[in-house]
This record gives structure tokens, sequence and C-alpha cells, in this order.
């Protein structure tokens, strides 16, 4: 008999590090596309949470992975409904410019990996993944979309949610 698997959501983190500061007119047409398409994922189907700075509506003050490098941390139900907002909606035309306000990664910038339902990842949870990526390459606790593994799969590897603390109170909880 098999024991059940763990009711888990897939978590993302992706970075991207900015040709010219978040200030500069040559990245206003991103930044002027952020509040659309954060809302746009927030009402999005399997949207459960996404990382927002204290005080803010998004998270690109946070510089946790270097001072150029912005951030975007979310968890969604399932990976389709992360597939789909991704490449099917808004979203996809800003992807189509992204060379124009972002250095070309040479590495692995963006890392999926299963976490229990009701955790909230951490940054630097989040960039730990990104590293194991980065080092190790693809396994059911840090892999892309082309390199995609299943909740069971991950099963061994979700983290348990902290006693009292790490869980999803509401959409937009930070």
């Amino acid at each position: 008999m098999t024991s059940p698997v763990p009711a888990a959501h897939l978590a993302e983190l992706n970075v991207a590090t900015l040709r010219h500061p978040i200030d500069d007119p040559r990245i206003a047409p991103f930044v002027e596309m952020l509040q659309p398409v954060n809302a746009a994922a927030d009402s999005a189907p399997g949207f459960v949470w996404r990382l927002v700075e204290e005080g803010a509506v998004d998270a690109t003050g946070l510089r946790p992975a270097g001072e150029h490098v912005i951030v975007n941390l979310s968890v969604w139900e399932t990976q389709e409904a992360l597939w789909d907002f991704t490449y099917r909606s808004g979203h996809l035309e800003v992807m189509r410019q992204r060379r124009a306000w972002f250095e070309r990664h040479v590495e692995a910038h963006m890392v999926l990996w299963w976490v229990p339902a009701g955790h909230v990842p951490t940054v630097d949870e989040a960039l730990e993944r990104l590293a194991e990526l980065r080092a190790d390459g693809p396994s059911p606790r840090a892999f892309t979309f082309a390199s995609s593994y299943t909740a069971a799969e991950a099963a061994p590897h979700l983290r348990a949610v902290p006693a009292g603390g790490g869980a999803v109170t509401s959409p937009a909880a930070p």
C-alpha cells in the first residue's frame, strides 16, 4: 500500500538582472506593466501567493540576489496554472520584451519546486533552490518547466510547514 501524497503547491522563483536602474526611463515600460501583470496574476486561476515588499505593491525594491537583480517569488496550485499565466496571458507580452530591460542569463534564472499546501516559501529558501538547480541540475527538489517533476515525485523532499507560521492566510498574504 502506498502512502498518500501530501497536498502540495508549486513555488516559483525567477530572477532578472536589470540593464539599467529601476527608475531609469529605459525601464519605465517594464515598470508600467508591473501593476497590471501583478493584478492579473493575483486573479489568475490557481494563484495562491506572491512576494510583496512590506509597504509596497510588488517586490521590485527587494534585492536579495544582488543590487541589480529583481526577484519574483510566487506559489501556484498547479504547474498548469503557472504555465497558463506565464505563457497564455498578458504576461507573455512582458516576456517578449524582456531583452530590452534585462540582461541575458547564462545560468538558470528560474526554479520550480513543490511545497506543502499552505507553506509560504522564504526568499532564502527560494534562492537555495535556485542554487541547487544551478549546481546539480534538475531534481525533484529544484526543476524547470522543461525538466519538471510531479508533486508525488517530490513528496519525500517537501518541507514541513513550521508550527504556528508559514501558512497562507489569503491570496495576497505576505
